[in-house]
């Protein structure tokens, strides 16, 4: 039997997933170039909810398999399998059972097959469901079973948020997130249009433009670097940074907040830098301003000299405010993660502050709903040091809106004490923190 182009990519991705790579780069790379449209849309269909619904359909496997223990393959085969029974009707029972044991058999497990196939038609036979989203009196307990997230993250947010936050930002995880775009300049939304994508006004910042229909990857506008994929969150943290004569993005890959610092300031230096070489290449294409340079260096040893009155320190974190659209998060990160995250965050946060000059801003962010890589950070850097005063982002927000840069009206909503908090299904966007400290 032929093996779909499709399922194929798939297991291939999710095979790279489970060795570290993300998927979310995987389905946007060179390997699905040769895919059909609709070889391409199945496969990142398959991928994402694969990894969105984990362990639901890992628990279905094993009501069926009646195994300790599966080999990688053999389970991500099931996982691909099972994920169409389970929330793809429009896929044949017949199809998806076929497909899943050519899998096994391609991957060289081939002694697999008849328990995989056995496996397959039992599932298939029993017509298995989705579980119903949660209501409003879950339990946590309900909730991560329902949403398929890990219990202890729930246990978190809860203690951090509230139990209906939890419900909300867990529903709002295991949708597919409504593509948003930063536009370059006013022509490119009407290239976009002409190329047949329909676009809604951003829900929180001005400037964003939410795709309802179409595949900007495919267009022009996107190929010629006039339109980003960037989240409204991510976009207002670059604008939370404001106006400065030499800007410093410490940590700037891929460049969508280097972008938006250096067209909202385009008489000013704009420095950005980028620990890994590969990555830093790849800012130095997107970022198109002229007023940016790149560079590949350590946060926390920069080749520079203290001449900066904007920092940005958007710092590498576990990501856990960006489930939506990385659902392979929630499966690798451990608690004890969480303070190696911490110690790497206070360092940066406290290597970028050499470059900031008297009377200079810094904008600390994460897309973490972690008080570890959060709150926790900018406390333990701001002890003791009697020159930094930690400002409330309501002035800058409310700066914003005055300007027409905010949208939403709801400014309250995304306070949390003197700190900007973003919290998804609470807002249309994903998890962000910021905190700004000056330096008197």
């Amino acid at each position: 039997m032929a093996l779909s182009p499709s399922r194929s990519a798939a297991f291939a991705i999710l095979m790279r997933v489970e060795q570290g790579a993300f998927a979310d780069e995987l389905l946007h790379s060179d390997r699905l170039e040769k895919l059909s449209r609709a070889d391409r849309a199945l496969c990142t269909e398959i991928v994402m909810g694969v990894l969105r619904w984990r362990s639901q359909l890992d628990e279905t496997i094993a009501s069926w398999a009646k195994r300790n223990k599966l080999d990688l393959e053999v389970a991500i085969a099931l996982r691909i399998g099972v994920y169409q029974l389970t929330h793809l009707e429009r896929v044949p029972a017949h199809a998806a059972v076929d497909q899943t044991v050519e899998l096994v058999k391609r991957a060289g497990r081939r002694f697999a097959a008849p328990m995989v196939n056995a496996v397959m038609r039992k599932i298939a036979s029993s017509k298995p469901r989705p579980l119903q989203p949660p209501d409003e009196e879950a339990s946590l307990d309900q909730i991560a079973a329902a949403t398929a997230h890990p219990l202890w993250l729930l246990e978190r947010w809860s203690a951090a948020y509230g139990r209906e936050a939890v419900r909300q930002i867990a529903r709002y995880d295991q949708r597919v997130p409504t593509p948003t775009l930063r536009l370059a300049d006013a022509a490119a939304e009407s290239g976009l249009q002409n190329d047949g994508i329909q676009l809604a006004p951003g829900a929180v910042v001005a400037s964003a433009r939410r795709v309802t229909a179409g595949d900007v990857t495919k267009t022009r506008a996107f190929a010629e670097g006039h339109v980003y994929l960037q989240d409204e969150a991510s976009q207002l943290v670059g604008l939370l940074v404001g106006q400065g004569t030499r800007i410093l993005d410490c940590c700037a890959a891929p460049g969508g907040k280097t972008s938006i610092m250096a067209e909202r300031n385009p008489s000013s230096l704009v420095v950005a830098a980028e620990l890994h070489p590969g990555r830093a290449r790849l800012t130095r294409r997107l970022v198109r301003a002229y007023n940016a340079v790149v560079i590949a260096a350590d946060a926390e040893a920069l080749p520079l000299i203290p001449i900066f009155d904007r920092v940005l320190a958007d710092v590498p974190c576990s990501g856990t405010g960006t489930l939506a659209r990385n659902p392979e998060i929630k499966w690798r990160l451990r608690l004890e993660d969480l303070s190696d995250l911490h110690r790497r965050q206070v360092g940066i946060l406290r290597s970028a502050l050499l470059y900031l000059v008297p009377g200079g801003r810094l904008v600390y962010s994460t897309c973490s709903l972690e008080q570890e890589e959060n709150e926790d950070v900018v406390t333990e850097v701001l002890a003791g040091q009697n020159d930094l005063q930690l400002l409330d982002c309501r002035g800058e927000l409310q700066r914003l809106r005055a300007e027409g840069e905010i949208v939403w009206d709801k400014l309250d909503s995304l306070l949390r004490g003197k700190f900007l908090r973003t919290l998804p299904g609470i807002h249309p966007c994903d998890g962000f923190f910021a905190a700004i400290l000056n330096r008197q």
